[in-house]
């Protein structure tokens, strides 16, 4: 049985805040500059040479990619064989929230109550999703989630009967219909099975992966491909002002689901894919 102090775990969150919020993965800063060669709409072209400057801005000078910072959200692996101690695991991580949205100068948007809406002041609480794995160590994702693509996501529970053209309409009508509000070219994450709840929660993982991977299974990574095209035929375009780059990535995952059951969820992200990583 390993051992790990929370004193490492806050700090390595502190960090992971800032450089998230600075640093756009190298997988979609290279998707978003050879999208630059593709995209056919003059507008679309300057808008996309625009975010690529903006990013290269934002890692040379460490500021935010984009003024909202996000929900601070977690995917976590944690070792069955590994022992958290010192403190409480939740709050060695939103400490590290606290430490990092402070001192990265990074905007504050998590209101305590939905209906009284008063802000935190430090972005907490952070959304926490642990998955237990074999091993020893501690894997931690940070996602900081935009208010504007989250707002244009959606869980639809489908009719088995439905099969694989009503999921693919429905990705694509919830594509459309958030035209420019998501801030394309987007990633789309898609969940398909599970129940209400669990499929919500595959379709913001399938964000996490790297832009250009592909499902392991050949039927997902083929629906993947048909997925893409479909989105990007909407029209959308960069910043919703028309062209061929809608979306840089549609990402599928699937878990089992009950015979009387197809939940499908699509859940946003705009072209400032922010994630980090570190192992613990």
């Amino acid at each position: 049985m390993r051992e790990l102090h929370v004193s490492e775990i806050t700090p390595a969150v502190r960090k992971l805040c800032m450089e998230a919020n600075y640093d756009l993965g190298d997988d979609v800063y290279n998707r978003l500059k050879s999208a630059i060669d593709t995209e056919k709409s003059p507008l679309g072209k300057s808008i996309l040479n625009d975010i690529v400057k903006n990013a290269e801005i934002a890692r040379e000078e460490q500021v935010p990619i984009c003024q909202d910072t996000g929900f601070s959200v977690f995917f976590i692996k944690m070792g069955q064989d590994l022992h958290i101690t010192g403190g409480d695991f939740n709050e060695a991580i939103n400490e590290g929230v606290r430490q990092g949205y402070k001192e990265g100068y990074l905007r504050k948007s998590i209101v305590t109550d939905p209906l009284e809406r008063k802000n935190s002041g430090d972005n907490t609480p952070a959304s926490i999703i642990v998955e237990i794995v074999p091993g020893d160590k501690l894997e931690i994702i940070f996602a900081p989630k935009g208010g504007g693509a989250e707002n244009m996501s959606e869980v639809k529970m489908l009719k088995p009967s439905d099969g694989v053209e009503g999921l693919k309409d429905f990705v694509v009508e919830r594509v459309a219909k958030s035209g420019g509000n998501p801030c394309p070219p987007v990633v789309v994450g898609v969940g398909i099975g599970g129940t209400f709840d669990l499929c919500a929660q595959l379709a913001k993982k399938a964000l996490m992966r790297e832009i250009g991977s592909k499902h392991p299974q050949e039927f997902y990574a083929k629906l993947e491909e048909e997925l893409l095209e479909l989105v990007n035929k909407t029209g959308v375009g960069p910043q919703g002002l028309g062209g061929r780059t809608t979306a840089l990535a549609v990402h599928v995952e699937v878990h089992p689901c009950h015979i009387a059951s197809f939940p499908v969820a699509v859940n946003m992200q705009c072209h400032a894919a922010r994630h980090k990583k570190v192992v613990l």
